[in-house]
């Protein structure tokens, strides 16, 4: 499996990253946040086929993860195990859910954590902190614990997202699939399939209201999950031409026909009744557990981590799996087994951090199979590493769709990232309650994300990146 590795401009710009990033400028401004000076190095160990990096015996290890659907209980697991194979040492986790407002400041005064998992809306924007972090090729080319080399134990195309002009400057961690996701038990029940066109999905709409259930419903913070899906399907019937324009942010993109024909059958789908209501506003899981466990509406697009988020919150026998964005004609540029599926959870070492070994060691132990297995186990979803879920998915259907879902999309894999490098969603999400909510048609939807998109491309502070 290959994920599709874009090739980028950056002759006057810094990458920013696919997985979630927002541009927010380390500037002066943030200095009087700061506290402590620089750090200090912590002092270097023996380096040794178990000790690749020189881990100092009896230092601290000081991570910051990301508080998402993922917890932070799988770096958790493999601090434990860490201090269990180097004696004395401590490796602390500390949650946060606003990477940017907690960290920025430590970047600023020169004590960044050792490691950090730069995910969610608050992420840092890697344009603004490239130079600060540490090249992390060592760390692939290390042995993982199992004796085998990490770079040899990768999903092909995982390393391309935190890749900026030849330095790995991230790891993303988790494989997240993109799709639809339903109650398999649900749809055996009623005889249906999970549709592949979009005028499927409005035949299923009208089936389940006969059933006297919604076909879509949503929630307020999450609402521009039917954006990544209008994407997503855009993009299976445009191809690159779709793709490029909006990873460009070119002018016009949102009224390409391709994106049009599929904002078209959303407006039908809302027109005829088979949105719930009242979405915008709904908290976004309490939304989510209205499908998952009082199975109101039968279809939900999300990431695959879906699953493990609602994991107390759905019903018993619900059985979930997912299918691909469907398409919209007959004829897509792109197979309908299409998938956008991407690496995220980037984790970053910085260089000014007092224990940049440590940092990296955690890293490589979070690699090993031991540690991505668990990963996997707990939450239902695929790590990086490659060939660690049973056929049986650990008993969840769910992954086990993932697994089919990837296997099906073979070398058709596809990605985009404009969205969360440029830091639109807070913006996009207005525009896309109000749509979902039918207080707006296709024309509105279409000028308030074009104007979204023209603000961030006319604005020359805003570094911008060319995808080819």
């Amino acid at each position: 499996m290959n994920i599709q590795n874009v090739t980028m401009d950056r002759r006057n710009v810094l990458r920013g990253a696919v997985a979630a990033a927002i541009l927010i400028p380390l500037g002066s401004s943030l200095a009087s946040c700061a506290t402590g000076g620089p750090s200090a190095p912590a002092p270097g160990g023996t380096v040794s086929a178990a000790n690749p990096f020189g881990l100092a015996s009896d230092s601290t290890i000081d991570s910051v993860i990301f508080k998402g659907g993922y917890g932070v209980d799988y770096v958790e697991y493999a601090a434990k195990l860490l201090e269990k194979n180097h004696e004395g040492v401590t490796a602390k986790v500390a949650p946060s859910t606003q990477i940017a407002q907690e960290l920025q400041p430590r970047f600023v005064g020169g004590n960044p954590p050792d490691l950090i998992d730069n995910s969610g809306a608050q992420a840092i924007g890697f344009n603004t902190i490239l130079e600060q972090l540490e090249d992390l090729t060592d760390v692939i080319d290390a042995d993982n614990l199992e004796g085998e080399t990490i770079r040899d134990t990768l999903y092909g195309g995982v390393l391309a997202p935190g890749t900026f002009e030849g330095k790995l400057a991230a790891i993303n961690y988790v494989l997240t699939v993109f799709g639809v996701w339903y109650s398999s038990s649900l749809f055996e029940e009623n005889g249906w399939t999970p549709p592949a066109t979009w005028a499927e999905v409005i035949d299923l709409g009208a089936k389940a209201k006969e059933k006297g259930k919604y076909l879509f419903l949503f929630g307020k913070e999450a609402a521009t999950y039917y954006q990544t899906l209008s994407i997503d399907s855009a993009i299976k019937e445009g191809g690159d031409e779709v793709r490029l324009a909006l990873e460009n942010l070119e002018e016009g993109c949102w009224s390409l026909p391709a994106v049009q024909s599929v904002f078209e059958a959303l407006h039908e789908i809302i027109a005829a009744g088979y949105m719930k209501p009242g979405g915008s506003g709904t908290q976004f899981t309490e939304a989510q557990a209205q499908w998952s466990n009082d199975m109101e509406a039968v279809l939900y697009p999300s990431g695959s981590w879906i699953e493990n988020e609602m994991k107390g919150n759905t019903a018993e026998g619900f059985a979930m799996k997912g299918f691909a964005a469907p398409v919209v004609s007959s004829s897509p540029k792109m197979a309908p087994e299409s998938l956008h599926s991407a690496a995220g959870e980037p984790f970053i070492v910085p260089s000014q951090a007092k224990n940049v070994a440590g940092g990296k060691e955690l890293l490589r132990t979070m690699l090993s199979k031991e540690a991505a297995t668990n990963f996997a186990k707990e939450k239902l979803a695929p790590t990086v590493v490659k060939g660690l879920v049973p056929a049986d998915g650990f008993g969840s259907t769910a992954l086990v769709a993932q697994t089919d879902m990837l296997d099906a999309a073979g070398e058709n894999i596809y990605t985009h990232g404009f969205v969360d490098l440029y830091g639109m969603n807070p913006d996009q999400l207005v525009v896309w309650n109000t749509f979902l909510e039918g207080k707006s048609d296709v024309g509105t939807l279409t000028s308030g994300l074009q104007a979204i998109t023209d603000k961030v491309r006319d604005d020359d502070s805003v570094n911008k990146i060319e995808v080819k």
